[in-house]
């Protein structure tokens, strides 16, 4: 499978999905630190510098096509620690571009992440523009911690695929894109997974935000880590959430020693090129082993 790796930062969305067996064909980054990185761990790879800039006709004159889109958006203004803007803040905000681009493209999956504040401040929204694009969507919070590193690092993943009456018209709106208007009727999502939009209610399907059983660390600093449990993501949680389980409960463990935590902004580090680049960039960054975990799960989940 081909993938657009939108908002890719240092390249960890497609670090994970190319270990799963997909590759690929286009990023779309703007910080020249970071395109820098993705220029030299993936050669070749053409990178387009604005999302906003970024449309279906210019990937097709370029001959770039894709079965998969990924990314994490901006989350500053949906994370717990930030201001709360909502998807109307500026960096937040770039989600509407997102969903231009899934419906513009009509990918076979698109597969979202962002911090879990955004399940209380424009899931809603999200889920709902992606129904109006004719996708259904599940979505499972996995930390960082489920793949064996020492830190909780609790993520939404969103996987969104063509719904029934999508599946029916999937290839000719691929070969005639269009961008239908997103956003236009609000949406909400309640506590157990249900979008309501304009009359009508969709199936979704998640699991709570509940990573932090997925972590423990013994009192002698050295790194024990349990998988997700069981109840955590199940056979009910959507089409592809056992797929995800199994291949959490399959993943292998972080290598090493337990993680050495130093000051994020380098206070007593001196000499190192780029340093407050670099941090920000692996803070932005996604753990490569979860999105190799649902491009793993995909790839199972179509071969059946």
């Amino acid at each position: 499978m081909n993938v657009l790796d939108l908002f890719s930062g240092i390249g960890g969305f497609s670090l994970g999905l190319e270990r799963a067996g997909m590759r690929t064909v286009a990023f779309c980054e703007v910080k020249p630190f970071c395109r820098n990185i993705l220029a030299k761990n993936f050669p070749g790879v053409p990178c387009y510098d604005d999302v906003r800039t970024l449309t279906a006709a210019r990937l097709a004159t370029d001959g770039i096509t894709a079965d998969v889109i990924c990314g994490g958006f901006p989350c500053q203004d949906v994370s717990l620690a930030g201001a709360r803007a909502g998807l109307d803040g500026q960096r937040s905000g770039l989600w509407s571009e997102y969903a231009r681009i899934i419906g513009e493209l009509r990918p076979r999956y698109a597969i979202v992440e962002n911090t879990p504040g955004l399940l209380s401040l424009g899931m809603g929204t999200v889920l709902g523009d992606l129904a109006a694009l004719g996708y259904d969507a599940e979505w499972h919070c996995i930390p960082a911690s489920a793949v064996g590193a020492d830190h909780l690092r609790d993520r939404v993943w969103i996987i969104a695929y063509p719904d029934e009456s999508g599946l029916q018209v999937h290839d000719e709106r691929r070969r005639q894109p269009r961008t239908p208007e997103v956003g236009a009727a609000p949406a909400h999502a309640d506590g157990e997974g249900q979008l309501q939009r304009q009359g009508h209610v969709e199936k979704q399907w998640r699991r709570p935000c509940n990573g932090a059983a997925a972590h423990a660390a013994d009192l002698d600093g050295t790194r024990s880590t349990r998988r997700l449990q069981a109840r955590s993501i199940d056979g009910q949680s959507g089409r592809y959430g056992a797929w995800i389980r199994l291949a959490v409960e399959s993943a292998n463990d972080f290598p090493g020693e337990h993680w050495d935590h130093k000051p994020v902004l380098g206070r007593r580090i001196h000499g190192v090129p780029d340093r407050l680049d670099r941090v920000e960039s692996l803070g932005n960054a996604v753990v490569p082993q979860i999105p190799e975990i649902i491009g793993r799960a995909i790839m199972r989940a179509n071969s059946t």
